[in-house]
């Protein structure tokens, strides 16, 4: 797996300055022979499924998982931790996030619960209060919604050699530095990992994050339970006030844990079910129920913190949606020293707010299969980049590019779409990204 990634990014390199819908085949086929072993990219052949991400880089990531062999919840783990090295701005070990899981075995849709969470105490003197970190125990609490897949240590490995190696700066990390460089670059870690001599990181160069490698690799050898209540804990509990984001209450890591809860679940067309991630997400479901009855259902009041979405099904039908956020554009500002990633902000202090997360799974319980499957992004504007697609896709059987194009313009959507449902007629599924934004729609088939 380490050697395949710098090809990997070769591949990639080249497009990422280019936004929009991609579909159907991978930038990767066609890299690895014909005789991969299990475990290995190339060793699915035909549909693999699809995903879509704001990051190229993620997606690439979950589609070789897809290729060989693993289910959408292993492609959604290596995805997320990917992202957490190459859109730091959106995602990160510091911060958190929930998903929605479809899978027709249980014919049932849950949800994990792990944002980025508020904190018990210790805030006094704290000018940039952090969040208890989440987003490593939620995935790994994700990666247990399924009967088999891939090792999780194994998942956590791109990540691991991207952040050691170097990434491709990416036009969508590139815009979040120039829109705060200023007091981002105050912090010396920061302004070292992300800029040259104060000026982002030009799109197509790289950049690595040694600490973030070394903290992965802690984290695939000792298990997320470390960052918690091990080595790792220790040593974020020190750093911690060094960053300004305040002193951890006693046993404040040890008790934060993900929660795995039903999902919001309505009634759509034709027998289909539309499920929702519950609390934050009710304005998705809320919406898309209005969109259903005709109506036309505006942003959710407030500016809300910045997100990324990440969509992924296989030839199985299971399927994952899921949403992150550090509660504000790269969290506080301000990177945990010696750690290499951001701590995110603590929600209900100030102006923070709880992050907006938005993702839901289409699915037929009548025929225990998956139909479509949505993530949103956008601030406010997040509710509705899931509902509109959504409701276009299930109750105007729209096809993936015109129900992504009813995403409104503050919004970006990840999208994938079986209007015949699957398993079933696979040739039919479409995956997108929305064109206005930086990311990347990959999979479908690899022959």
């Amino acid at each position: 797996m380490i050697s395949r990634f710098p090809r990997l990014a070769i591949l990639l390199s080249s497009g990422l300055a280019l936004a929009g819908c991609e579909t159907a085949r991978s930038v990767t086929a066609g890299v690895f022979g014909p005789s991969a072993q299990a475990g290995q990219p190339g060793f699915v052949r035909g549909f693999l499924g699809g995903i879509a991400s704001e990051d190229p880089m993620a997606a690439a990531a979950g589609r070789e998982v897809l290729a060989a062999g693993g289910s959408a919840v292993d492609a959604a783990v290596a995805a997320s931790f990917v992202m957490a090295v190459t859109l730091p701005s959106r995602a990160g070990l510091g911060g958190g996030g929930a998903c929605v899981v479809f899978d027709p075995r249980r014919n049932d849709a849950e949800a994990v619960m792990f944002e980025a969470r508020g904190r018990a105490g210790g805030l006094s003197g704290a000018d940039r209060p952090a969040a208890v970190p989440m987003m490593a125990r939620g995935l790994f609490a994700l990666h247990t919604r399924q009967r088999t897949g891939r090792p999780f240590e194994e998942l956590i490995a791109p990540a691991e050699q991207l952040a050691r190696f170097g990434a491709p700066m990416t036009r969508a990390l590139h815009a979040d530095l120039s829109a705060v460089q200023g007091p981002l670059f105050a912090d010396p870690e920061s302004r070292a990992i992300f800029s040259r001599n104060g000026v982002p990181i030009a799109v197509g160069e790289r950049f690595q994050n040694p600490a973030l490698g070394a903290t992965l690799t802690a984290l695939r050898v000792s298990g997320v339970g470390d960052l918690h209540q091990g080595t790792l804990a220790r040593r974020l509990e020190e750093a911690m006030p060094l960053a300004g984001g305040g002193t951890y209450a006693q046993g404040e890591l040890r008790a934060a844990l993900p929660r795995v809860v039903p999902a919001v679940t309505l009634a759509a067309r034709g027998g289909d079910r539309a499920s929702f991630l519950p609390e934050a997400g009710l304005p998705a479901a809320q919406a898309f129920q209005a969109l259903l009855a005709g109506q036309q259902p505006g942003p959710l009041p407030g500016a809300l913190p910045a997100s990324a979405g990440l969509i992924v099904y296989d030839r199985t039908g299971l399927a994952v949606s899921c949403a992150f956020s550090l509660n504000n554009l790269f969290g506080t500002g301000r990177m945990v020293p010696g750690m290499g990633f951001l701590a995110a902000a603590a929600p209900g202090i100030g102006r923070v707010t709880a992050a907006p997360l938005s993702a839901a799974i289409g699915w037929n319980p009548n025929l225990r299969a998956f139909r479509a499957v949505a993530a949103g992004s956008g601030q406010e504007w997040a509710p509705l980049a899931v509902a509109a697609p959504l409701a276009a896709a299930m109750g105007r059987d729209a096809d993936a590019a015109s129900a992504i194009a009813q995403v409104p313009q503050g919004g970006r959507a990840q999208l994938g779409h079986c209007p015949r449902y699957l398993p079933g007629w696979e040739q039919l599924c479409a995956t997108a990204t929305d064109p206005r934004g930086a990311g990347v729609a990959l999979g479908a088939t690899d022959r």
